[in-house]
């Protein structure tokens, strides 16, 4: 069995609320579950306008499928949602 955990902090430039950051966040979210099949949620910073700490998570029993599907992942934020920019990631697996 392979668990992957890839944590990701984002800056969304131009928030000006909690409420305007969460309708942001929230279609990325559900997108991330759709696109790849993984569990992603916000992880950190909650209390921060611009900033985001999310976290994407994926079990499975191939490690060098997680570590793909993962890093395709990160890599599918950088290019699809320019609204956001990828601060930092990080990538563990069990």
């Amino acid at each position: 069995m392979a668990v992957g955990l890839l944590t990701i902090q984002i800056y969304i430039p131009g928030c000006s609320s909690l409420k305007e950051k969460r309708g942001r966040l929230k279609p990325l979210l559900a997108r991330l579950h759709r696109e790849f099949n993984v569990s992603a949620a916000e992880v950190d910073l909650q209390d921060v306008w611009q900033d985001a700490m999310i976290a994407v998570a994926l079990v499975s029993n191939d490690k060098d499928h997680v570590q793909r599907a993962l890093q395709r992942s990160l890599v599918w934020i950088e290019r699809n949602w320019p609204d956001v920019e990828v601060v930092d990631d990080h990538m563990e697996l069990l």
